[in-house]
């Protein structure tokens, strides 16, 4: 049920491959398009698992309207005034406060903490033009449960701030990454560029950015960048997104063991993308900005190639390669991969890369090894 209302959103878009999206879903196209048909002739209805409340109500009093105000902000304890308006628009509601006087039911009602609301300032953002231009990956801090610990695996879109995955992880191995990977990719296609930090499973810190996993995601054509030492505002769509999580899944909450905060994750997932307003984005929701990739993920790893003037060498033991009669030393994750030498407008200097991705330089003039 958590995918339809997603599915609909996606396919109701201008220029939207309905029949693909189907594909992606795992889903026949009669029961796509049996779901488009329900949205668009009784919307109100919505899912099995949403609210069938009237839309209109000629002889709804104010205390009627304030009492619904309280049951949302009881629902969504940390959104203001600005969400809980805009989300009771969505729902069409057809007397719906001002922002600014919802504020004021809360704080009369003693539901608004004051301290909280100092912390919040305006700042200024920076996204890509377009979904799927870069798409921004972390673990969030790991917390207990009862049968061991949880480590919360997120990645969003940076354009529409969309989120793409959120899964209940037992570990932080790049496999457990990879694994949680192929399915996203599957549904929603390859991104241009992921953005991580440097710790594992993204790199061995700021002086090595290669791990297995990176290299994986390098031979499906994604660029990669991590984000600088020390600086995680480079990351913070995502960590404005742990922010949320936190505040409205995990405070004040004990879980049982990782399936029961995967239930958690996957119900705040479909409010997030579908009905939380979003103030980045003009108080619209995630879903409403975001389109799957044109890119999809393919049925098998691509062949790697090289330009025919590439000195190609295969990448030995312990990451040592060699070149013009000496050994050079790339990061070990490329172990047993080729890679491909091309010389710069400088003399003696060339570039080392894989596939497309320029991995380092070596200087023929230094006289020791790099």
């Amino acid at each position: 049920m958590s995918l339809r209302a997603e599915f609909v959103m996606l396919a109701s878009r201008e220029g939207a491959n309905v029949r693909d999206l189907c594909r992606r879903y795992g889903i026949s196209a009669q029961a796509g398009y049996k779901w488009l048909r329900r949205a668009r002739s009784a919307p109100e209805e919505g899912f099995a698992d949403r609210s069938r409340r009237p839309h209109s109500s000629p002889g709804r009093t104010a205390e009627a309207v304030e009492a619904q105000v309280l049951a949302l902000r009881q629902a969504h304890p940390s959104w203001g005034g600005r969400k809980l308006a805009r989300r009771l628009r969505d729902l069409g509601e057809p007397r719906v406060p001002a922002a600014s006087t919802i504020t004021e039911i809360l704080r009369r009602h003693e539901r608004l903490d004051e301290a909280e609301r100092i912390k919040h300032r305006a700042t200024i953002r920076f996204e890509r033009p377009q979904p799927n231009e870069l798409w921004q990956m972390d673990f969030k801090g790991h917390f207990a449960h009862d049968a061991g610990r949880c480590h919360p695996l997120t990645l969003l879109d940076d354009c529409s701030r969309f989120s793409l995955c959120l899964e209940a992880c037992a570990d932080e191995r790049g496999e457990t990454v990879a694994d949680r990977l192929v399915p996203t990719f599957e549904r929603y296609g390859l991104p241009c560029c992921m953005l991580f930090d440097n710790g594992a499973p993204w790199g061995h810190g700021p002086d090595d950015r290669y791990t297995p996993l990176v290299v994986w995601l390098l031979r499906l054509g994604i660029a990669i960048s991590h984000s600088r030492p020390y600086h995680p505002q480079t990351l913070g769509k995502d960590e404005r997104f742990h922010r949320s999580l936190k505040a409205e899944v995990l405070q004040g909450r004990r879980f049982r063991d990782l399936e029961q905060c995967q239930s958690a994750f996957t119900a705040w997932r479909q409010v997030y993308n579908l009905e939380r307003p979003h103030e980045a984005l003009d108080m619209a929701v995630p879903a409403s900005r975001y389109q799957p990739s044109a890119r999809p993920y393919p049925a098998s790893l691509p062949t790697i190639e090289y330009a025919a003037g590439d000195r190609v060498r295969k990448v030995q033991h312990a990451g040592r390669v060699d070149f013009m009669g000496r050994t050079w030393r790339l990061p070990r994750a490329f172990r047993g991969y080729p890679v491909a030498f091309r010389p710069t407008a400088q003399d003696g200097l060339w570039k080392v890369f894989f596939m497309t991705h320029e991995i380092t330089q070596i200087d023929l003039r230094r006289t020791e090894d790099q």
